[in-house]
C-alpha cells in the first residue's frame, strides 16, 4: 500500500515537471520546475563583463508596500527565529536569527546583513547591465523568491562580498548544496548567464548533491 503511494506520489511529480513550460520556451511569469542539474545546464555561458558597475545602479531596501517597513526589515521579519518587537517606523528589537553562511545564532538585527545570494555586481556581470533601472530595482529588492535574499552574520557577507562559488563559499558545509542550488535557482529566475570557472564550480560541488528538483518563477 505505501509503496502504491510513494509511486503515484512519484508519478505525479513526474507529471507536473512534464505539464510545465522549459525554460528555453517558458516566458516572463511563467513557473518552471526541472532538476538542478538541468537547470545549470540551461544557463548561458558567457564571460562576464564588469564596466560600468556601481552599487547605485540597483535601488535596494524600498519600502514597496508602504507599510513602514524597508526590503532588509522584511527579510529580517520573515527570517526570525524568535520574532523581534516592530517598534516605530519599524525599528527592531529583540529577535534571534541563524545565520547559515556559519552556523551562528544572532540576537540583535544591527549583527546581521541581507545578502543578495547571487550578488549585486555579480547579476551585473551576468547580464543586469543590459536591463532597465526598474528591473535593477525589483532585483535588488526580490521579495517574490524568499531565495534571493537571504539574512546572515555581517562577517560572512563581508567575507563572500561580490564572490560567485569559484572563489568563495559558505564557512558551514551543511549548508553548500543549499547554497549552490538556490545559486542555480536565483540564476533561472532572472536569465542571468554564468562564466565557465563558475558553472564549473557549480557542477563540480552539486556532484555531491541531491538532484534536487527546482521550481522557480521566472521574472525574466
Amino acid at each position: 500500500m505505501h509503496l502504491c503511494r510513494a509511486a503515484a506520489t512519484l508519478l505525479s511529480a513526474f507529471t507536473l515537471i512534464a505539464a510545465l513550460p522549459a525554460t528555453a520556451q517558458a516566458a516572463p511569469g511563467d513557473t518552471v520546475m526541472q532538476p538542478v542539474s538541468e537547470a545549470l545546464a540551461g544557463l548561458p555561458i558567457q564571460d562576464e563583463v564588469r564596466t560600468g558597475y556601481s552599487r547605485d545602479l540597483f535601488r535596494h531596501w524600498i519600502d514597496a508596500d508602504k507599510d513602514s517597513c524597508s526590503t532588509r526589515a522584511e527579510v529580517l521579519l520573515e527570517e526570525a527565529v524568535t520574532a523581534p518587537e516592530v517598534g516605530t517606523r519599524c525599528s527592531l528589537t529583540g529577535g534571534s536569527w541563524f545565520s547559515p553562511y556559519d552556523s551562528r545564532t544572532l540576537t540583535s538585527a544591527t549583527q546581521l546583513d541581507i545578502d543578495h545570494l547571487v550578488p549585486l555586481a555579480e547579476s551585473w556581470d551576468s547580464g543586469a547591465r543590459d536591463w532597465s533601472a526598474a528591473e535593477r530595482q525589483a532585483y535588488a529588492n526580490d521579495l517574490d523568491d524568499a531565495r534571493a535574499l537571504i539574512a546572515v552574520s555581517a562577517a560572512s557577507n563581508r567575507s563572500k562580498a561580490d564572490q560567485d562559488p569559484s572563489t568563495w563559499m559558505p564557512q558551514n558545509a551543511g549548508y553548500h548544496c543549499e547554497y549552490l542550488t538556490t545559486w542555480v535557482a536565483v540564476k533561472t529566475r532572472w536569465g542571468l548567464s554564468v562564466d565557465q570557472a563558475e558553472r564549473d564550480a557549480l557542477a563540480g560541488g552539486l556532484a555531491g548533491c541531491p538532484d534536487a528538483v527546482i521550481e522557480v518563477t521566472l521574472a525574466r
